[in-house]
């Protein structure tokens, strides 16, 4: 296998969760949200782990377990596209590049490791983590050929009627071939609703090279449930609750 590192972006306030804490340092039994993503990358392979930090980036860095990890900081947030721009010094040029959230705690080794494996012996250059959802408001769209073939990922904002009909949600998540990605970075523009550099842009970029792009979709969503405000925190607590009891 390839060297892998992770990015995981944890910069975000959080606003929703009404705190003044950074979202990611919130617990469920005793450990941060971002802990949680942390472990999951190691237990997929990653050997190297950089936090994309912002608001009160030194509360992230003294609160964590996981003291080992890298940290760069994203000043101005400006998309996702521009937070994993700002790790580009840490992404070298060899091997894979996993791009994880701060905020995803139920995510797993496991789940992480199909993704490479997939992404592995499909030769793709770039997969998107995935997931079949039954209401897909709000989050990007997968959008597919008749063939199942992956088109392209689009912005719920972006999306036209049509493309907002499918089921299939971008997670966020993803593994990359590192050079095509560190590539792909450079050419993103903030031509979208919001005005941000959107990472998803980096697959149409390296899709027009005519490299492969992918997604590995999960057919429950459970595990790429991000936590927004408290409410979905509990719920996240039940999961991880139901989960250790399970082991």
């Amino acid at each position: 296998m390839e060297q892998l590192k992770a990015v995981i972006l944890a910069a975000g306030k959080g606003t929703r969760m009404k705190s003044d804490l950074p979202k990611v340092v919130h617990t469920i039994e005793g450990k941060c949200l971002v802990d949680y993503a942390i472990e999951a990358a190691i237990g997929a392979g990653a050997e190297d782990i950089c936090l994309v930090v912002g608001y009160k980036y030194e509360v992230v860095r003294e609160t964590i377990l996981h003291q080992e990890v890298n940290f760069v900081l994203q000043e101005e947030q400006l998309g996702t596209g521009h937070a994993v721009r700002c790790a580009k010094d840490f992404l070298g040029d060899e091997g894979q590049t996993m791009i994880l959230f701060g905020d995803t705690p139920l995510i797993t080794a496991e789940t992480l490791k199909r993704l490479r494996e997939y992404h592995t012996e499909n030769k793709n250059t770039v997969t998107v983590l995935s997931a079949m959802v039954e209401d897909p408001t709000g989050y990007g769209r997968i959008i597919r050929d008749a063939d199942g073939n992956f088109v392209k990922s689009v912005e719920h904002k972006d999306a036209s009627e049509e493309e907002r009909a499918s089921h299939e949600i971008n997670s966020g998540m993803y593994i990359f071939d590192t050079r095509e990605l560190k590539e792909a970075l450079e050419k993103i523009q903030p031509n979208n609703a919001q005005g941000e550099y959107y990472l998803p842009d980096t697959l149409t970029i390296i899709k027009d090279k005519g490299l492969k792009v992918d997604a590995f979709a999960l057919s429950d969503p459970e595990d790429i449930m991000g936590v927004n405000d408290q409410e979905q925190l509990k719920s996240a607590a039940e999961i991880i609750r139901r989960r250790n009891q399970a082991k």
